[in-house]
């Protein structure tokens, strides 16, 4: 089946992708699979079967940002006063976090950071990140540039 030969030629990318916007291992393995379980659910309403992986791409950046938009609201309600204990969050992304590279793209606007990632990791053009994000190839220069530019900022501080 197609799905099946999508899904072992590509998951392991998409979840490096996943876990470079989500900044969580279990949490990109879940958004993957979910994206995965969709386009299986859509794949003979597809128009286009070769551009499925751009479907999958686009559903995995979707995915994580409800992730990352449920994390928020999550975090604004959660119990204040707790005692700080480290997440388990941090030990799942802790080899990730050793990068000074990973670690100032983790302090980019989600937008810019999507850019980067898709662009620069992903090795996407503009036009295929326009669409995995659902703007403009125009926007996609602009959260590029400024996203390269806030990095080169926080990586010469770093050094």
């Amino acid at each position: 089946m197609a799905v099946t030969a999508l899904y072992s030629a590509h998951y392991r990318s998409l979840v490096r992708l996943a876990v470079l916007l989500v900044r969580d291992v279990a949490s990109a393995e879940e958004v993957v699979q979910d994206a995965f379980v969709a386009i299986h659910g859509a794949w003979r309403r597809l128009r286009d079967t070769d551009k499925a992986l751009a479907y999958l791409r686009q559903s995995v950046v979707n995915r994580s940002r409800s992730v990352l938009r449920h994390r928020a609201v999550v975090e604004k309600y959660a119990p204040k006063g707790l005692p700080d204990a480290p997440s388990a969050e941090s030990g799942a992304i802790g080899e990730l976090e050793r990068s000074a590279v990973i670690e100032a793209l983790r302090h980019l606007p989600t937008r810019q950071r999507e850019a980067l990632v898709l662009r620069y990791y992903g090795d996407l053009s503009e036009a295929e990140i326009a669409h995995a994000m659902g703007i403009s190839k125009g926007a996609v220069k602009s959260h590029t540039a400024r996203g390269m530019a806030a990095l080169r900022m926080a990586l010469e501080q770093f050094s």
